[in-house]
């Protein structure tokens, strides 16, 4: 085995046969991008950031945006309802999916015009536009915290952390930032979900009460109460009531 391989060359074998197979390796060669070029390398860097975002993009969806505040209410409006299954869940999550759309696009277009743009077209490192497009959703994030008033849960991940008490909030990191975000959005939820609650609480309720004094014990209240809950419902526009108190419950 000691002639069958070039020492100077890998790709070419020596003996006679080496001109026919060394032509071949080096078209072979030829046909390969060449990666040290910015433009080969970008275009495959592409490829991985976008294969990379959407193996991501379930999570940044729950966890950065507006799509866990908007899906609870819409779950909890259907349980204080009472319709059960109704509307179904592919319903509730495709119109959250668009309200979130909406609210987010303010953000996303920020993301584009300040980080993917200038990436693509070569202004801005990989690191520099990933750092860029941080900005605005630690915007968004940061402006939803404060209109819901809970600091304090910065302040909780802040402590846990192991980090000195923030002052400003370019001192709080951004894994620091999100779970105080959804947090932020749980309690904000929950208490517009109990707002929306409490108007059917108090219609099952009376029918109760009309239930039990007339002495039909075994009637469920359920069955009475849900023809004047869904007649309130639709007197007063809900649908229309509920979507837009969610959407300008946010800021921009």
């Amino acid at each position: 085995m000691s002639g069958s391989w070039a020492r100077g060359d890998e790709l070419a074998p020596s003996g006679a046969g080496a001109g026919p197979a060394a032509a071949v390796d080096n078209s072979l060669v030829r046909q390969l991008p060449d990666l040290a070029k910015r433009e080969n390398f970008s275009s495959a860097m592409q490829i991985i950031v976008l294969l990379t975002v959407l193996s991501l993009a379930p999570a940044i969806l729950l966890m950065m945006t507006s799509f866990t505040r908007i899906v609870i209410v819409l779950s909890l409006m259907r349980q204080a309802l009472g319709t059960q299954q109704l509307p179904p869940n592919q319903v509730l999550i495709g119109l959250a999916l668009f309200m979130t759309f909406l609210v987010m696009g303010p953000t996303w277009q920020r993301m584009n015009s300040q980080a993917l743009q200038p990436y693509l077209n070569g202004q801005l490192s990989q690191g520099a536009a990933l750092e860029a497009a941080q900005a605005p959703v630690r915007q968004f994030m940061i402006a939803q915290i404060e209109r819901s008033h809970n600091e304090a849960d910065v302040d909780l991940f802040t402590q846990f952390a192991h980090r000195p008490p923030a002052a400003q909030w370019g001192d709080v990191g951004t894994m620091t930032l999100v779970p105080a975000f959804m947090l932020s959005e749980l309690k904000t939820a929950f208490l517009m979900g109990f707002k929306v609650y409490l108007p059917f609480v108090i219609i099952d309720m009376v029918i109760s009460c009309v239930l039990v004094s007339m002495g039909m014990m075994m009637l469920p209240p359920v069955l009475i109460s849900l023809p004047f809950k869904l007649l309130l419902f639709v007197l007063v526009d809900g649908w229309r009531l509920i979507t837009g108190s969610l959407m300008s419950s946010f800021v921009s």
